[in-house]
């Protein structure tokens, strides 16, 4: 088990960038998975990247490939998920969420098992 906890959302303007961080309770050197989904009120929640710890795999949904980037801090215990090119539709609560030794690091909530409480983002137009 790991305890994830979330923080960096808030509000940004349209075209703008917000950084978001992930703090685990303990290191991922070894073979886990962590990710970032999102969820609207109403919608099921979506996946939006994930990083492999052992081999630095990432995975993007088409929605925010290119605009979003994921990376693992040298302590090993923070995943940040920087979020540039902001839109409207960014707005979310965005949780980070992980899976302990696999290899298989595909955006599917029911794969994940650590979850933390979320954080809003919140895109102005």
């Amino acid at each position: 088990q790991v305890h994830l906890t979330e923080s960096g959302g808030g509000s940004v303007e349209a075209g703008g960038s917000l950084r978001l961080s992930c703090t685990m309770t303990k290191t991922m050197a070894r073979s886990n998975c962590v990710a970032w989904f999102r969820q609207v009120p109403g919608n099921e929640r979506e996946g939006v990247a994930s990083f492999h710890t052992r081999s630095g795999d990432t995975i993007y949904s088409d929605s925010v490939k290119g605009r979003f980037t994921i990376s693992q801090d040298n302590s090993m215990k923070t995943i940040d998920l920087q979020l540039t090119s902001v839109r409207p539709d960014d707005t979310a609560v965005y949780y980070c969420a992980a899976q302990l030794n696999t290899v298989d690091c595909i955006l599917e909530t029911r794969k994940y098992q650590n979850w933390g409480q979320g954080t809003q983002v919140t895109v102005t137009s």
